[in-house]
């Protein structure tokens, strides 16, 4: 009978603990799109000066490498998050408040990045605070941090079953029963996600992409899918490539925080001056691109998407760090809408199978792949984004592109 009680408790406090994550990730969202609106709708609506992005994000660089010089080169990418947490069960929060900060400037400033990073590193942090104080749940605390990157995850994204098959997906030993890890993650991941649509109708915010209708696509029209699924993982390739680029240059520039912040600052000014659609996630502008994309023509698109793999890479090596899943979407999108103008077909089909390659070949997992992607896309196109998924996890990336510790 003690052990249900304890059991129970754990139970309410991982509710409440999701609760609270929920109430943090909106309020860190609501911050952003305030600083957003501000910095990119209100100010240029009363100023006219055609250098307006460029001076903008340089001096954004600046005051990130700035206070990077001060606090740490925080946020943590979520792959490190990710690892720190499944090798040692926690995540250190005594620079909880300084990273907020750092995960902020960059997305206020326009970078290519998405919020899920820092937030995911803060969220962990608490979690592992809390564990800390329960000393009466020694045996379950170390689950917290791993529960926090799942919250974080499956609210961000709108996609609970995301939040949840993420981490799950790369097993790992724990403590816990499986049967009783399922609940908590469930439990925390349902609660955080109640809280934060609670207060989305209360207040008003969004966050995360809407989702697309497609007409009727005739059977015949899936034989593209073989021509498609090799131009998404192509694109994966390509990110890859500026990946290991972007991160061989911060390897020899890696004391000078300052100048490379500023350098990621002005490279993205540059970007978004003659190419807007190349800042900020992406999730807002889908809705531009799919509405527009005969007006912004086939070559444009492409060199859009190619031009954002590598900006996000160049924001995130630089210091204007943040997540990837975001940009890495949208520039599925755009290459599928390219390929729609190309091939005379379905747009929401060409980008639905598209984006779940190159998503897929960037996640190595099909599972949370295709949770992640089934809020934006139709749920009958869920049987080929699967088939794309698998293709794309198991055509392995060229070991040159990849880090000695990524290589398998």
């Amino acid at each position: 009978m003690k052990k249900l009680g304890n059991s129970l408790l754990f139970l309410l406090y991982t509710v409440i603990l999701g609760a609270t994550a929920g109430l943090i990730i909106w309020g860190f969202l609501r911050v952003m799109n305030l600083g957003i609106g501000l910095l990119w709708e209100f100010i240029p609506s009363k100023i006219n000066f055609p250098l307006y992005t460029l001076c903008v994000c340089t001096v954004g660089g600046i005051l990130v490498g700035l206070w990077k010089r001060r606090f740490g080169d925080y946020p943590e990418e979520l792959n490190v998050v990710l690892g720190t947490v499944k090798k040692t069960s926690r995540y250190p929060y005594h620079n909880v408040f300084s990273t907020i900060v750092s995960a902020l400037l960059p997305l206020i400033f326009g970078a290519s990045v998405g919020p899920e990073a820092g937030l995911t590193g803060v969220i962990a942090g608490l979690c592992s605070w809390v564990g800390d104080k329960l000393k009466r749940f020694r045996r379950e605390v170390g689950e917290l941090a791993a529960i926090g990157m799942s919250v974080t995850l499956g609210t961000i994204f709108r996609s609970p079953m995301f939040g949840f098959m993420e981490p799950i997906e790369s097993e790992k030993d724990t403590v816990l029963p499986k049967s009783s890890k399922i609940v908590l993650y469930l439990a925390a991941i349902l609660s955080s996600f109640g809280v934060f649509i609670l207060l989305n109708r209360l207040f008003g915010i969004h966050v995360g992409m809407e989702g697309m209708e497609a007409s009727g696509v005739p059977l015949r029209i899936y034989v593209y899918s073989l021509l498609l699924i090799p131009v998404g993982i192509a694109a994966g390739y390509l990110f890859f490539a500026f990946k290991k680029l972007t991160e061989t240059l911060k390897e020899k520039f890696k004391k000078y925080v300052l100048l490379r912040a500023a350098a990621g600052g002005l490279l993205l000014g540059i970007a978004g001056t003659f190419l807007p659609l190349t800042m900020f996630s992406g999730e807002h502008q889908i809705s531009e691109v799919m509405n527009g994309m005969k007006e912004i023509g086939a070559v444009t698109l492409f060199v859009v998407a190619v031009v954002k793999l590598l900006l996000t890479n160049v924001c995130i090596d630089s210091g204007l760090k943040g997540g990837h899943f975001f940009p890495v979407i949208f520039c599925g999108i755009c290459v599928g809408c390219s390929m729609s103008l190309l091939l005379g077909i379905d747009a929401v089909f060409c980008s639905a199978v598209v984006t779940t390659a190159l998503v897929g070949h960037t996640l190595k997992k099909p599972i949370a792949t295709v949770l992640l992607l089934m809020i934006v896309f139709p749920p009958r196109f869920i049987p080929i984004m699967l088939a794309a998924a698998v293709a794309a996890r198991f055509i392995p990336t060229p070991r040159f592109l990849l880090k000695a510790e990524d290589q398998g």
